[in-house]
This record gives structure tokens, sequence and C-alpha cells, in this order.
């Protein structure tokens, strides 16, 4: 994994899947039945039991923490819950009063959690496997912060960004502090690599994310890259990909609306060159067998011999995905060799 990562020659690929660790596995589901969301992110034991259970069943390369990337949020004030129909966050953010209420974060106080699941995980997992940690990105967080959960209208971010742009830019900024807080303590406390999340990129156009999220996530790779490499990933962000690459992010995650073929030959072509990471649509693990097998062969052959390709999905497992496709995915990509 952290070979690939580099752009450094692999015997094979490497693989792992983007919300691998709970959600899909029915040992992970036993463990809910015992225990609520927030009690299994906030014991380090819990956390790291769910983060181990898909690395012991399908041998993937690299493990990533369990964890929220609201704990953010929370962390600055925001009550956080989870009841059903998704996160809720109060009281949400309207004003630039609120924005101002909002407390610095201090991960080694805050997060403790994080940093003591990472550290079990990192005794557990040895030499023999990645551990990588993640957070979201300011855009992402802060449309859950200002939409008190989760949306599909954005009805009250981008009215934000428009109407309040110095407290929506103090809101971004804030959150830019804490992402890079945050992530730099992952790294100290055992993490191989970290990936940035800005699951709601795709919902800017080009010129609304050069202007509110291009400048804070780049300047979270470029602090955060000191203390160790770090992926960005922008779902449903092919319209955003050129513009990104501009960075000192070591990898790019795709989903699966980008072309893996242009983008290796883009980042390949990079100096020094970028790691791929990507990018099956999560659904195609429901085909049959011999569909996941055909398509793991033809991302291989796009990416043209490329060392560093990372395969991986295009967004997260869904939880009613077949065991049996994820097995197929995996299988597949143990069986290819460096070169296709």
């Amino acid at each position: 994994m952290l070979r690939a990562l580099h752009c450094q020659a692999v015997d094979r690929p490497p693989v792992w899947m983007m919300r691998q660790a709970g959600r899909t596995l029915p040992e992970y589901r036993a463990v809910r039945k015992e225990h609520d969301f927030l009690t299994v992110m906030k014991t380090p034991e819990l956390a790291c039991e769910v983060t181990l259970q898909p690395v012991r069943r399908f041998d993937v390369d690299a493990a990533i923490l369990f964890s929220d990337i609201l704990n953010i949020p929370e962390a600055m004030g925001q009550g956080l819950n989870y009841p059903p129909g998704g996160p809720r966050l109060d009281p949400v953010i309207a004003t630039a009063a609120d924005v101002t209420k909002l407390r610095p974060v201090e991960p080694a106080q805050d997060l403790a959690y994080v940093g003591g699941a990472l550290n079990l995980l990192r005794q557990a997992l040895g030499d023999e496997k990645a551990l990588l940690g993640f957070a979201g990105a300011p855009f992402t967080l802060a449309c859950y912060m200002v939409e008190g959960g989760g949306t599909r209208r954005f009805s009250k971010i981008k009215p934000f960004l428009s109407c309040q742009p110095e407290a929506a830019a103090d809101l971004l900024n804030r959150l830019a502090d804490a992402v890079i807080a945050h992530l730099r303590y992952q790294l100290a406390s055992g993490a191989d690599a970290v990936q940035l999340f800005d699951t709601w990129a795709g919902e800017l156009g080009a010129e609304d994310y050069a202007r509110w999220a291009q400048p804070v996530n780049e300047r979270i790779l470029e602090e955060v890259s000191e203390d160790g490499p770090i992926l960005l990933y922008l779902r449903n962000g092919g319209h955003l990909f050129d513009q990104s690459l501009d960075c000192a992010a070591r990898g790019f995650a795709l989903d699966w609306r980008v072309d893996l073929a242009r983008a290796a030959g883009l980042l390949g072509a990079m100096d020094p060159p970028r790691c791929v990471q990507g990018n099956l649509d999560p659904i195609g693990l429901f085909a049959p067998a011999a569909d996941i097998r055909d398509r793991v062969q033809r991302m291989h052959r796009a990416v043209g011999g490329q060392t560093g390709h990372i395969f991986n999905l295009g967004h997260g497992l869904v939880p009613d995905t077949p065991i049996e496709g994820i097995e197929t995915f995996v299988q597949s990509v143990f069986e290819l060799s460096g070169s296709p």
C-alpha cells in the first residue's frame, strides 16, 4: 500500500475499500447490537475491533480507522447524535456569531479516543498492513453544520456562502485549522497515511469550488503532507479534477465518474508522479463474479501498468453489499501482477 502510494514498484496493486470498517459485515452488526454508533466510535477497543474485522475477513492491504468525519464539529461544540435517518447536529450554524462560538480543537484532549484506537491498531497490525486515518474537508463539514445534518438540497449552506461570505470564510478557515490538527494527530498516533474526504465538493461548480473549498483544502494538504502522505477525495468531482492537481496531495482518490485511464496518465506524468486510487462503482459489487473480475482486469489495463495505483471503490460500501462480491473484488486484485 505505502509503496504504491509513493509510486514505487509493487508485485501487484494493493486494495482496500472505503467504508470497509463496518456496515456490510455480520460481525460488525453483532457489535452494533450491543453498542450504539457513538459508543463504538469513542471506545478505542471497540473501534479497533471493528476496524480489524474486514482485514481479518478479506486480507485487504490497509485498515482504515472506524470513526466519523463529524467528530470535528462535535469537538468544536455542536451536539451530535445519530437518530434514524442520519446524523443530526445542534445548534445549527446560521450566523457569524454562531461561528465565533465554535471552540478550537485540541485533538489530544478532544479526540483522544481516536489516538487510543490508532495506538491499538498499530500494535495489532504491526508492519504487515497499512493503517489509514481520515477527516472530512471543511466544505463538507460546513454542509452538515449549517444544514444541521445530511441534505439533498443544500438550501442553507449555499445561501450562507453567498449571503454571509465573511462568516462562511471564517467557518471554513476554523474548520481547516481543526482538520490539520486532527490529521497530524492521527499520523503521530500511528496512521501511515490519511485521506481528506470532500464528500460534497461535487455540489459546487468549478468557480465556487475555487473560491470556497479549494484554498482551504490546499492549505490542509500542504501542511499535513509535512507529517505524512495524504490522499484527496472529491466525490462527484470529475469537473474539478484538473483544477485540483496543483496541490500537495500524494495521491487522488477518484469516484467512478472520473475516467481512470486519463486520470492515471495525468498523475503519472507529474513530477513527482502521484498515486491514483479507485474507482469501481460500489454497486458494481452486486454484479456476477465474472463481471467483477472483468471490471478489475479492465481497470488494471486502464492504468497501463502504472506503479502508483491503489484499487478501491468510487465511494463507500453500501450496507447490503453481497459479501461474495467483496470477496471476488479483493481476490481478483490479488491475482493481478504488477503490470497488465
